[in-house]
């Protein structure tokens, strides 16, 4: 056993019990992580507008703070960019997590402090570690390096600003190079193609034995050190690969991808829920499709349903939230835009819900990425095809057309028979979507299918500054500006 795997395995043994103790006292956990963040708050600008002093219970908070989400907090975050000290946290915050988002090409910043930075986002990641360890004790997971795929971060003004992966790798640099590769001066390289060169020129000959990451930018790195070593797959390269930690996006359309890249019965591929405004869930058990809540990382959960807003003791199994958080990087009762799932509440188990904005509602047809992901997945396994990445969009109705949703395509292997693929998506949409179904006797015609040359949408991302694609998107922005992307720099759809 190697020392790096020895000394991964001590933090397994203290954290395991820590796990365990919150699984059983999810409440009183809660409790804590709501008194520490009013004692944070108290003495700042924000605590003393909204009368934190005078605050005591969660009633009482509900009370005087309200709900936000990035516009209405944004003045908070304009003051902390500014450099002014106390604002929302204690101290002056010189980090931000910096977001295009998913719908809108504005840049979100959001405030990362040295709290969080060690006691939620890096500690999910250690405790990664614990819980795979925890699954399988024979892992040789932790024997050799991860390879990190960052993004990229730069100096505004006295600020530290860019992904939250790139500030992550630059502020835990000298603690974390003898566990993880690249070179922290390489995983923060800004263009991604000299990035992934220097990547595969470094690691294809260390010891890596897991990577972590966004699938869709780890996929096409992955072919890059492919053609790079001349390997037929990642095996060939780093023989002892057997864990891919992934974030970010839903990983069922890239699933068979990475197992022609990786075929290995052997490998381990661990859902984690890492966004900029934190660290919060978890797969712990390789058994099952949802994540493990992490509640003891500095962040006091709310949940909300329509106008209802519940603690966590509050939610119901099989019930979807807007999620809020209360964190130790200067947010208050802040509505990240995702909606999650519970299934199960002895431990606190979530699913990925997708996000709060992204749905498509022009023709009351109410259908989510949920929906959609599921649909998509039931079309490849009845037609052998499999998909690298979609989005979609409504058609409007014309005096001469019904709606539809065009379903904007990149296939990563192409049904032999495109029709038969487009109506085998469309009775999955309609057998998992009722309202679907009774919009497509009426108001609805069968999905528009574009198919795209591979590479667009990872172009398109990068051209664009993001990090996601967006899958559901209620008008056509997104997807008129895909349309032009591939008129103007790929040559056409097909």
């Amino acid at each position: 056993m190697s020392f790096r795997s020895t000394i991964c395995r001590m933090w397994f043994s203290r954290r395991e019990r820590a796990i365990d103790l919150f699984r059983r006292r999810p409440a009183e956990t809660q409790q804590r992580m709501f008194r520490e963040a009013l004692q944070r708050g108290r003495d700042t600008a924000f605590g003393r507008y909204f009368g934190l002093p005078e605050v005591r219970t969660p009633e009482e908070f509900r009370a005087a703070v309200p709900v936000f989400d990035y516009e209405s907090f944004k003045p908070w975050i304009v003051r902390m960019l500014n450099g002014d000290r106390n604002v929302a946290v204690p101290g002056r915050v010189d980090l931000f997590a910096r977001s295009s988002g998913t719908t809108s090409d504005r840049s979100k910043y959001i405030p990362v402090t040295r709290e969080s930075l060690w006691r939620n986002h890096t500690l999910g990641m250690r405790d990664m570690a614990t819980l795979v360890m925890a699954a399988d004790p024979a892992t040789k997971a932790f024997e050799g390096k991860t390879l990190t795929l960052g993004g990229s971060c730069r100096r505004e003004g006295r600020s530290l600003v860019g992904d939250l992966s790139a500030l992550l790798i630059h502020e835990t640099a000298l603690l974390s190079r003898w566990v993880r590769a690249p070179r922290s001066r390489t995983a923060i390289i800004a263009d991604f193609d000299r990035k992934a060169e220097a990547i595969a020129r470094e690691c294809s000959r260390q010891h890596i034995t897991a990577f972590a990451g966004v699938p869709s930018w780890n996929l096409a790195l992955m072919r890059r050190v492919l053609e790079y070593t001349g390997k037929r797959n990642l095996l060939e390269v780093w023989p002892d690969l057997s864990l891919f930690a992934h974030g970010g996006v839903e990983f069922a359309p890239y699933r068979r991808s990475f197992e022609a890249l990786i075929p290995s019965s052997d490998m381990r591929y661990m859902e984690t829920y890492n966004a900029s405004e934190g660290f919060f869930a978890l797969a712990d058990d390789p058994r099952r499709d949802d994540m493990l809540l992490m509640l003891d990382y500095g962040t006091y959960f709310e949940f909300r349903d329509g106008d209802d807003v519940v603690p966590l003791e509050g939610v119901v199994p099989g019930r979807r939230y807007a999620m809020l958080v209360t964190s130790n990087n200067g947010l208050w009762r802040y509505e990240i835009g995702d909606r999650v799932e519970f299934t199960s509440t002895d431990p606190y188990r979530i699913c990925f819900a997708g996000r709060t904005r992204q749905y498509i509602n022009v023709f009351g047809e109410e259908l989510i990425v949920e929906n959609a992901d599921r649909a998509l997945a039931e079309a490849c396994a009845a037609t052998g095809a499999a998909v690298a990445e979609y989005s979609v969009a409504p058609c409007y109705m014309t005096i001469d057309e019904r709606g539809a949703h065009e379903w904007i395509v990149e296939f990563e292997r192409e049904p032999a028979d495109p029709e038969a693929f487009a109506a085998a998506l469309d009775e999955a949409l309609r057998r998992v979507n009722s309202d679907y179904d009774a919009k497509r006797q009426t108001t609805l015609e069968r999905q528009r299918l574009t198919t795209v040359a591979p590479g667009t949408f990872l172009a398109w991302m990068r051209a664009r500054g993001k990090n996601k694609v967006p899958r559901l998107v209620n008008d056509r922005r997104v997807a008129e500006d895909l349309h032009r992307f591939v008129s103007e720099k790929v040559g056409g759809a097909k």
